[in-house]
């Protein structure tokens, strides 16, 4: 009798569970999973003490089944995923920007990356704009930047050489690289960058399928299959400067690349696959 009584508590409360699922869907993950998780608690430590009267080495450990269940839920946090066409969406009006003026000053000149100051180190207060990551886009293809109270005044046009300087669009991303990291990229190595950046990519940031990195011929060779941007490449956006820019996922790569070798880095070409899968980008370091 006792027995059947236990099977009709666990009964109703399994049945509030399901309740529960179905009432709240508009309510956030984390309340929903705090409140499942309460309710295996109660329901094992009810579990527990049935056991405990009955003396049922069973219920002992549907008991403690439940009660580590209910510990699970309410210690896991979820995490908020975004569906790559968002990501898509918000990039597009960047690019669209960056289209417009190069074409409107006629600037033809392949975007250099220039590597920022590390945190740590000591700028006057006129030269703090140098710790901020820029890229240079010139009127014409040249190996040279601005002056550094130039760049360092956060100037759109600069004259000397000629060309506009803009904010990375992978700049946000390398924040997140770094996290992963605990360091920051200025105190790392290439090796250990390379070694570092595929399961950042796929497995912490989940921001491709797969992502391979190596030194090919002088240059940097990545190779990204399924990255969550690759929509920005499509023929029906016909972006230009996300070939030479880089979409964020491979800008954040040239981000990465500059502050490690503290070294000019550009995309010198990059191949995309019909389907738009596949993405391929090869960079160079260029003294500074």
């Amino acid at each position: 009798m006792q027995k059947q009584k236990l099977a009709k508590l666990s009964t109703i409360k399994a049945s509030r569970l399901l309740q529960l699922l179905k009432r709240e869907p508009s309510e956030s993950k984390q309340t929903l999973s705090n409140r499942i998780g309460l309710v295996f608690l109660f329901s094992g430590a009810l579990v527990l003490i049935a056991s405990y009267l009955a003396t049922s080495t069973v219920l002992a450990f549907i008991g403690l089944g439940l009660t580590f269940w209910g510990g699970l839920f309410l210690f896991a946090r979820p995490v908020k995923f975004v569906k790559s066409i968002i990501l898509d969406s918000t990039a597009i009006s960047s690019y669209a920007t960056i289209d417009r003026i190069t074409e409107d000053l006629n600037y033809n000149g392949r975007p250099i990356y220039v590597p920022p100051y590390p945190k740590e180190a000591y700028l006057p207060d006129y030269l703090r704009g140098l710790k901020e990551m820029i890229v240079y886009i010139p009127s014409q293809d040249v190996v040279a930047i601005p002056a550094i109270e130039e760049m360092a005044k956060k100037q759109f046009l600069v004259k000397s050489p000629k060309g506009i300087c803009i904010p990375a669009p992978g700049y946000g991303l390398v924040s997140l690289i770094e996290k992963e990291l605990k360091h920051e990229l200025a105190q790392v190595d290439t090796d250990q960058l390379f070694s570092s950046l595929p399961t950042i990519i796929t497995r912490g940031l989940e921001l491709a399928r797969e992502f391979e990195i190596s030194k090919e011929n002088g240059l940097v060779h990545v190779k990204v299959l399924d990255s969550v941007y690759q929509g920005l490449y499509s023929a029906e956006l016909g972006f230009k400067s996300v070939h030479s820019v880089g979409c964020p996922l491979t800008s954040a790569v040239a981000c990465a690349l500059a502050k490690t070798t503290t070294k000019l880095v550009t995309i010198v070409k990059d191949a995309v696959s019909p389907d738009l899968r596949s993405i391929e980008v090869w960079y160079k370091t260029l003294e500074v």
